[in-house]
């Protein structure tokens, strides 16, 4: 090979090299410039994200917007969905209660028609004085009929019209008994009026005027008018405080058994209340009904020790001080 060859193959060697070099150069920046051209573009999207430019608004304050919107069409819709509630609610009221007014009247209309609720047996318990047929009869209720149809103040009212009554209950015993339930007044004493006597409960109730057939102790000197002692009245109030006075005497005795023995209680001095035994055949003066528990303490002792002897026993003075009691036989 001659020399001039070998340096043109040496030339272009480097040549070559120097090309390739170039050419490796220019891929590099290229690559350099793609690679910085995506960077911008992807800034660009960046900010196309972040800013609406059509309608100069940033992006994530849109998103809050329409959160904030968003929020108050639900509570809208919540507000609507409750009165929607409500509403339904209410109506679901409204029908329960014409269905339950529905149930009722049919249930009274079935209860008032039907011969099932006709009243069968009218029973009359707790009564003595007064016999039940009575008490049938002033009740004003009838067999027969229905058993929702009488009202039953009107007839405990009637009842009650009987002085010996003092209250009264009404049942009703389904389908068709009715028990009446009676307390009765009990007398307890007797005052005379003209030929006869009234009889009068604790409580100065006048329950009847009949003959004195039950034996009752007698009281007398009370001060109400005879034309107000009728059936179904009660003594005056002045009446009603000395029969206090008695019912307190008459106690005393039955703690030392001897109330039994009282024919009859004068009470015309209040001074001085008089009670007569007459199987003792004796008058007992008790003073202003005071001091009663020590006073019986000596009567019981002197109706032991004058047995049989028909006299007088005062204990109407003060025992506690320097009264003595004493007897004094009638001559």
């Amino acid at each position: 090979m001659s020399k001039r060859s070998k340096e043109q193959d040496i030339n272009l060697y480097y040549w070559e090299d120097e090309k390739n070099k170039k050419i490796e150069e220019i891929n590099k920046r290229r690559k350099s410039q793609e690679r910085e051209r995506r960077i911008e573009e992807k800034k660009q999207q960046e900010l196309d994200d972040e800013f609406d430019f059509d309608n100069e608004t940033v992006i994530g304050m849109t998103n809050k917007n329409k959160i904030k919107m968003e929020e108050q069409k639900r509570r809208e819709f919540s507000k609507k969905q409750r009165k929607k509630n409500k509403l339904i609610k209410k109506i679901k009221k409204v029908v329960k209660v014409i269905i339950f007014l529905g149930i009722i009247i049919g249930g009274i209309i079935f209860a008032t028609c039907s011969p099932i609720f006709n009243i069968k047996e009218i029973e009359v318990i707790n009564n003595n004085k007064i016999s039940s047929e009575e008490i049938i009869s002033i009740s004003g209720i009838n067999k027969d009929e229905n058993i929702f149809k009488f009202i039953t103040m009107k007839s405990i009212n009637s009842i009650k019209q009987n002085p010996y009554v003092e209250d009264v209950k009404i049942k009703r015993v389904l389908p068709n008994k009715i028990q009446i339930d009676v307390v009765e007044r009990e007398a307890k004493y007797a005052i005379p009026i003209l030929s006869e006597y009234a009889y009068i409960n604790s409580q100065g109730y006048i329950l009847e005027i009949a003959a004195n057939e039950l034996n009752l102790p007698i009281i007398n000197g009370l001060t109400t008018e005879e034309e107000k002692i009728k059936p179904g009245n009660r003594l005056e109030e002045s009446d009603l405080t000395t029969l206090e006075t008695i019912l307190k005497i008459m106690a005393s005795m039955q703690e030392y058994e001897i109330n039994s023995k009282v024919t009859s209680i004068n009470v015309e001095d209040k001074k001085d209340y008089i009670v007569y035994m007459q199987e003792e055949k004796k008058n007992i003066h008790l003073g202003d009904g005071t001091n009663l528990s020590n006073k019986m303490l000596y009567v019981v002792a002197i109706l032991e020790e004058e047995k049989g002897i028909e006299g007088d026993i005062y204990v109407d003075g003060d025992i506690n001080s320097n009264f003595k009691v004493y007897f004094k036989e009638r001559i």
